[in-house]
């Protein structure tokens, strides 16, 4: 084997190794709320409970309906809940809220969202969609289908 195909190979590997890395980058995340996601006859879903929000500081949940839900309290109002669909509008990777900047991250190619999931930072040029979602007796409570 000569040097140039030597470093042929060398490259080919580099990219084939990665190339799970990518995927797993843009593949919604796996972790659900474990809680009951029955639904109720108001339309609002069980996806977590007060306790488990506060812990992580967010619930995302792929069983809420139509498309995956990520749950955060208001930044400007502790006492009130953001819901919004958890896959970015630019390519669906699954975006991330990052509590210091107080805003949902895309991790695939950096698109900003605040937490009414308004555009803040491209490429994305489309909000994400937002859901009401409320607290009641202990449980973070999802609607996001309309009745």
């Amino acid at each position: 084997m000569n040097r140039r195909e030597f470093f042929g190979w060398v490259g080919l590997g580099a990219i084939a190794s990665s190339l799970p890395v990518a995927l797993a980058a843009c593949s919604p995340q796996t972790t659900t709320s474990v809680a009951n996601t029955s639904s109720r006859a108001d339309g609002f879903k069980t996806v977590g409970t007060v306790a488990e929000l506060d812990q992580k500081g967010h619930i995302l949940n792929q069983d809420s309906g139509d498309s995956p839900v990520i749950i955060i309290r208001n930044p400007t109002d502790k006492n009130t809940l953001i819901a919004v669909n958890s896959n970015c509008s630019h390519a669906g990777c699954a975006v991330n809220w990052e509590q210091d900047q107080k805003s949902f991250i895309c991790p695939c190619h950096e698109s900003k969202f605040a937490p009414n999931g308004k555009v803040l930072g491209g490429p994305a040029t489309e909000s994400l969609q937002v859901y009401t979602a409320k607290l009641e007796d202990g449980k973070v409570l999802v609607k996001t289908k309309v009745l």
